[in-house]
């Protein structure tokens, strides 16, 4: 997996994330597509994507470092996107997106890195998670960024 590096860390309050800022900051990338180097996929960011990543019933869940991820991330939508491998197409079985996820959903694994400094030392986590894609029409939109975990390997 090839993992998007996060320049800096602008969201930086564990317990607190600012998610109305994340909001304000995603939503520079409406308008904007990214194509999937490994398919070809153009996906495109639809003016619901940052009201989604920041309201999601998985974003509300989330607390400390995981929560300090996804909203760090944000800063790297495009490369995760271009990035992102293991393509997979789930059905829609929820009524209220007939209209918005017509044709179902694709999920593409994504990785991204965190920078940590810790003891003077500089350091990346990474992490990784799962796209969520609509797929209106001919047409593919960011949805969601879920499930991120931090890999348990050897930090980068």
């Amino acid at each position: 997996m090839v993992f998007a590096d996060v320049p800096e860390i602008i969201f930086s309050n564990k317990q607190n994330i600012p998610w109305n800022d994340v909001e304000q900051y995603l939503k520079r990338f409406i308008g904007q597509e990214f194509r999937v180097k490994e398919f070809g996929d153009v996906i495109h960011i639809g003016g619901d994507f940052p009201d989604e990543y920041t309201e999601s019933k998985y974003t509300k869940k989330l607390r400390g470092a995981l929560a300090k991820a996804k909203a760090n991330a944000g800063q790297v939508i495009g490369a995760m996107l271009e990035n992102a491998e293991n393509r997979r197409w789930v059905e829609n079985k929820d009524s209220k997106h007939d209209k918005e996820a017509s044709g179902g959903w694709y999920r593409y694994d994504v990785g991204f890195t965190i920078p940590v400094e810790s003891n003077g030392e500089s350091r990346k986590n990474a992490y990784v998670g799962t796209a969520v894609v609509r797929i209106k029409g001919d047409k593919l939109y960011l949805y969601d960024i879920i499930n991120i975990k931090k890999e348990a390997s050897t930090p980068l």
